[in-house]
């Protein structure tokens, strides 16, 4: 939308009754936020702190007061704006929808799907950090932290996230430029159903929505903004900026910022910290162990609190606030729901306009001509004036002149090169650009990979890696258009060429649009419009979470009825638009980065396109290293105007892979006839069609989401790609290549909405091929000839085909690039590969992929193009094990031809016996005694069997970590009972360990407590935390601690509460798939389960889920859902039943002398002393050579399966 940028936002993530994972440091679960309300005797709450309410106006209290207590007033007056039958829809979409607007002017979205598993809310604000006060870098990011920390009605910090955890529902926000998202997802059960809503009402909404929705709209209408809570809130915030101080991504994207006017907001500090945040505090002033909240310090600064007020009052007004909520209920009893409980949200202060699209049209700040006028035009010049561009903060620019017409280098932390070229132009939704839209067209032209474009000619001389076209950042008031390319180190020594071609691609493209009005550029712009309306015409419905957060931003800048449609409405194509756009696209008007290691070196100085000139500065917030110069003015008039373009550069052909035979198999007047409109068919399992030694392939026809799409997925298994280092190297290289090779082959048919996808894991090659079911075919055949044909050109050597040694060679230079930057991981990351390299075999280490590419060995045995093409051809052509799966738009006609495709190309070979069939083990880790029996003794000061240590790489890291791995048994020896209680458990502890290890201790910003799967059936539970201020040792100390307590909240735990809980995770593990993809997913995933066991096991077992999920249903439905005993793994019978079993699993696994537990250890730098000292003593490895030692004592756990 106006204010997103692809991978930088503030979030903090909170996921309850998801064991599942812990994703990356930039978005985290959420636990229970900061701070505590004062719990009394009796029950009830108080605080520190008065409402938000006490601080507002007389006039602004008032108003709050007369709408909450005026219910029937408030949502007397509800308009609607937009009802279903008004709504631009696509095809396969089963929704209704409605946009109100509550007598309060809150403007919200509707949607009504009695069929879902999941339902959702979200509200998003049109305020961001650009709205942080001068003295409070951060606010807006620390004000969406401190929005979970309680509120009037529920001051309970925990209130929020402990009900959604009783509906297995999950919390998220995130704070960007100028907006807040803030979202939440429940299952719709109802734990205590009586068929009426809280007024008593019969109602279809569940209780698990309006619930939430109840707690949720309190962030709007009375946050607490705890005094007690904002110390160890700070803390988190400037932890999370601390892990990433570290990372390019977060360096580069607050370098961006740095450089633009220090008059726009766009340069401000959006993360923000502790000494931001308190106005120049220092956080080790802190003095430790003061419970005196009433003196807290700041370290020497000054509490934001009052600051945090304002900002709310200023912006979290209905005026600025949009709604989504997705839910079972009907639109009507949605609808009053949301007015019950976002009725009293304040209304907004008088004349007030929200900086939207839609609000600016009506209030007139914008001009949209009528049908048939043009556009607003400059009187003196005659050109375009684009409204919205430097309108928001005029005067303010945030790149003008003095920002723009540069060279800038940067030295990045891993080992990576790019070139971008930003160009400043108007926002993309501006009335001019919206309804022609031509940034479209010409992205599409910049980015193209066709022979004969740029990207082609760029990988032709093996100076790239990649390129990409697209937004780079975009504002409500600016954009900067961006083109991205990836550099190899050849690249980079001629980065000028790679510069020089791309300002003539550019001359190119202008010369095309200036000259020829209505030839070759307006049918790609016709060509893709086709593709966006079909694309929307069969969009199938998405997550229900992910839709409302959109939606509720899409409310702004879209009318109501086109919300669904948004960006995908695409007018007649206007030259004289795309003309006004291509001239932004200038050197004067652009700015140049160049990033890599070497630059400042010797060689990197004798460029043309060089910052020489320029003195190296570093930026103070993440400390990236750069310089900067103005583009000389011959240099800039070159790129400008080139005195010639390389003859190899032309404008693409068009695209043949557009489909337009769109019709249903289902349809079929044979597979029509057969039709039963009351079965779900997403019950009925896929038919295994063919089922010979060399090949099983499994069929299932469409009838649910009536897509015109199909997906075909192949696995070819084989013994030889994880042989050695050297073969899965070479594997891994093959399939850069032929990635490489292919796009010249498939560019058009991605574009046009086929894809392909070969990958190769440590056991198999995988092969996909998925879109339009009309074009699939070809495309299949594509892909496979050339596959065949590739390796053959790749074995007769280089010098026969010298285009394709440079690709090989390129390919294997990038894998040892992104094998080295694997120590650049974060701790945690580097904590959990570890791991692997213990539990797991066969393992290879990474060093030694990177002895097989560099070095001593490398060079005395070189990989070669040939060795590498008669690997693949021995791991794809060779004897196989071979499953697959048709599915989608394909009866079963089409997918026998699959088949024999398959076969005449990969399945010459006879196939490969059960014994010959790779398979991987976890192995069993020691106890106490069976350590001391490895070590001689157990290790020193810690209650772990066994401790891996290492030390972070980067001189920069300031974290450490910790990852204790508590071993379960194999998947086998649980069965589908242990499983389930494994899950439960996991699903219960995030929460308490988030809320203790990470909100009370502080121990650090990323903080975990989950269920961890290995290969081969391997299973446990695992508590990590990511900490600059605490050393592992001590963070293993409290991790362990919290076990202990987290078993005392279990039996302190109602049994009502375990079969919520157990109903929550049932909920989850059932949801239905609500789009193609996901039925896929699914399904294969059954499929290749049953790859690596032997005969006996071969046949999928479809409903092992459904299975699973039984295990936690309960007698008299307490559980959710109703219960079949005919099913494995049915015991449980009671939440009785379940407690006792949850809390023998925890005493036998996790509490027993007999614990199989590891401890993962990562030091930052400054504590590698502490290593050094430990290398060596009992129960401590300290690098790969003691792994290995200790895996010679350990057996392997059976692998088996437990279906």
């Amino acid at each position: 939308m106006r204010t997103s940028i692809s991978t930088v936002t503030f979030s903090h993530f909170f996921l309850i009754g998801g064991a599942q994972a812990f994703a990356n440091p930039f978005i985290h679960r959420r636990g229970t936020g900061i701070g505590r309300a004062n719990c009394l005797e009796n029950g009830s709450c108080s605080t520190s702190s008065l409402s938000v309410l006490k601080d507002l106006t007389d006039e602004e209290t008032a108003a709050a007061e007369l709408m909450a207590a005026n219910g029937a007033l408030v949502n007397s007056g509800t308009k609607v704006l937009a009802d279903d039958p008004e709504f631009i829809k696509s095809l396969p979409e089963k929704r209704q929808y409605r946009v109100i607007q509550l007598p309060n002017k809150l403007t919200v979205l509707l949607a009504s799907d009695p069929t879902t598993d999941v339902e959702a809310a979200s509200v998003h604000v049109r305020a961001g950090h650009f709205d942080d006060l001068p003295n409070r870098a951060g606010l807006a990011h620390f004000h969406e932290h401190m929005l979970f920390l309680g509120t009037e009605k529920y001051p309970k910090e925990e209130e929020y996230e402990d009900y959604l955890g009783k509906f297995g529902g999950m919390s998220n926000a995130y704070t960007d430029m100028e907006d807040t998202n803030y979202y939440f997802n429940v299952s719709p059960l109802d734990h205590e159903d009586d068929g009426e809503g809280e007024d008593g009402d019969a109602s279809s909404v569940t209780d698990a929505l309006s619930g939430a929705l109840d707690r949720f709209a309190q962030f709007f209408i009375a946050p607490l903004f705890d005094q007690s809570m904002l110390e160890r809130e700070l803390r988190a915030v400037n932890s999370e900026y601390l892990n990433g101080r570290t990372a390019d991504n977060w360096r580069s994207f607050q370098l961006l910022k740095h450089g633009s006017s220090h008059d726009h907001p766009f340069s401000k500090f959006g993360c923000g910290n502790y000494n931001t945040l308190t106005d120049g505090g220092d956080a080790t002033n802190k003095e430790e162990g003061n419970e005196d909240e009433s003196d807290v310090a700041f370290g020497g600064g000054s509490s934001p609190r009052e600051d945090l007020i304002k900002f709310w009052t200023e912006k979290y007004h209905a005026g600025n606030l949009r709604l989504c909520v997705v839910g079972r209920g009907s639109l009507d009893d949605l609808q009053k729901v949301v007015e019950d409980t976002f009725g009293p949200v304040r209304p907004p202060p008088a004349n007030f306009v929200a900086n939207g699209i839609v609000d600016q049209i009506e209030a007139g700040i914008l001009k949209v001509p009528a049908e048939g006028e043009s556009h607003l035009r400059d009187g003196s010049t005659g050109d375009f004036i684009f409204q919205t561009e430097h309108m928001t903060y005029s005067p303010n620019v945030a790149f003008g002149p003095d920002e723009l017409g540069l060279i800038r280098e940067v030295i990045p932390l891993q080992e990576s090169r790019t070139l971008k070229i930003f160009s400043a132009v108007p926002p993309l939704d501006d009335p001019v650009l919206r309804e022609s839209r031509p940034f479209r067209v010409l992205s599409h032209l910049v980015g193209h990979e066709a022979p004969g474009s740029l990207h082609h000619l760029l990988m032709e001389e093996g100076w790239i890696n990649s390129l990409a076209s697209g937004t780079g950042i975009s504002s409500s008031d600016f954009c900067l258009a961006n083109i991205a390319i990836t550099l190899t180190p050849k690249g980079m020594q001629e980065r000028d060429q790679v510069l020089a071609k791309t300002w003539q691609w550019f001359a190119a493209i202008k010369d095309a649009v200036m000259n020829d009005p209505h030839g070759i550029i307006e049918q790609y712009h016709n060509e893709l419009k086709v593709i966006t309306d079909t694309s929307f015409k069969y969009r199938e419905m998405g997550d229900p979470t992910d839709f409302c957060s959109a939606a509720a931003d899409r409310l702004f800048d879209y009318e109501p009825e086109k919300i669904l449609l948004g960006s995908a409405e695409v007018g007649d194509y206007d030259v004289e638009v795309a003309r006004a756009f291509l001239e932004r696209l200038t050197p004067q008007n652009s700015l140049v980065v160049i990033t890599g290691p070497e630059l400042g070196d010797e060689e990197c100085e004798k460029s043309i396109v060089s910052a020489r000139d320029g003195s190296w500065q570093t930026e103070e917030r993440y400390g990236a290293k750069y310089r900067q110069v103005r583009v000389p003015d011959t240099l800039a008039a070159e790129w400008n105007h080139p005195t010639e373009i390389d003859p190899r550069l032309r404008l693409p052909g068009l695209n043949e892979f557009i489909p337009e035979d769109l019709s249903l198999r289902c349809d079929d007047p044979e597979h029509k006839a057969n039709y039963d409109p009351d079965f779900d068919y997403r019950k009925e399992h896929p038919k295994l069609l063919v089922d010979t030694p060399k090949l099983r392939m499994w069929h299932k026809m469409d009838r649910t989401f009536r897509v015109p799409k199909t997906s075909i997925r192949l696995q070819l298994t084989s013994p030889n790609i994880y042989r050695s280092p050297r073969t899965i190297t070479l594997s891994r290289i093959f399939q850069k290549v032929l990635s490489d090779d292919l796009n010249s082959y498939v560019y058009d048919a991605s574009v046009a909405g086929c894809n392909y996808r070969v990958s190769v894991v440590p056991s198999a090659y995988r092969l996909s091929v998925s879109g339009y079911s009309e074009k699939l075919p070809h495309l299949l055949d594509v892909v496979t000839s050339r596959i065949a044909s590739l390796i053959e050109e790749m074995k007769e050597g280089d010098e026969a085909h010298p285009f394709l040694a440079d690709i090989f060679h390129k390919a294997k230079d990038n894998l040892v690039r992104q094998t080295k930057n694997y120590i650049f991981e974060s701790p945690y990351e580097t904590g959990s590969y570890n791991l692997r390299m213990l539990l797991e075999t066969p393992v290879w280490h990474v060093n030694d992929y990177i002895g097989e590419m560099e070095g001593p060995d490398a060079e005395a045995e070189p990989l070669t193009m040939k060795e590498c093409a008669e690997i693949a051809e021995q791991c794809l052509f060779g004897r196989s094990k071979a499953v697959s799966l048709c599915i989608g738009n394909i009866d079963e006609k089409g997918s026998k031809e699959v088949a024999g495709v398959i076969s005449d190309h990969f399945l010459k070979k006879r196939p490969l016996i059960d014994d010959e069939t790779p398979r991987f083990h976890t192995l069993r880790m020691p106890n106490q005694a069976e350590s001391s029996k490895i070590f001689g003794s157990p290790p020193e000061a810690s209650e772990v069997p066994m401790i891996v240590e290492a030390v972070a790489h980067s001189e920069s890291e300031e974290n450490n970590s910790v990852e204790l791995f508590m071993q379960t048994a194999s998947s086998y020896e649980l069965g589908y009972e242990g499983l389930a209680i494994q899950e439960l458990i996991g699903s219960m502890a995030y929460n308490s360990a988030f809320n203790q290890l990470r909100t009370k201790e502080q121990l650090g910003y990323i903080v975990s407590a989950f269920v961890k799967k290995s290969t081969g059936g391997g299973n446990a539970f695992c508590v990590l935390v990511q900490s600059s201020n605490t050393l592992p040792p001590a963070l293993e100390e409290r991790c362990l601690k919290w076990v202990e307590q987290f078993r005392q909240e279990m039996e302190e735990m109602p049994e009502e509460r375990f079969a919520m809980e157990a109903a929550a995770v049932r909920a989850n593990l059932l949801e239905k798939d609500i789009k193609l993809s996901e039925e896929i997913s699914s399904v294969w995933g059954e499929i290749l389960m049953t790859v690596s066991h032997s005969e006996h096991f071969k046949n999928p077992v479809f409903d092992r889920v459904e299975n699973f999920a039984d295990v936690l249903t309960l007698d008299g439905n307490n559980g959710g859902g109703d219960r079949d005993d005919s099913k494995p793994g049915s015991s449980i019978k009671t939440a009785a039943d379940l407690k006792k079993k949850a809390l023998e699993f925890y005493d036998r696994y996790f509490m027993s002398p007999e614990r199989r537990a590891v401890s993962s250890r990562v030091y930052n730098r400054k504590a590698k002393d502490i290593f050094d000292r430990n290398v060596g003593k009992p129960g401590v490895i300290s690098s790969y050579d003691d792994a290995r030692k200790v895996k010679q004592h350990l057996s392997a756990l059976p692998t088996a399966p437990y279906w």
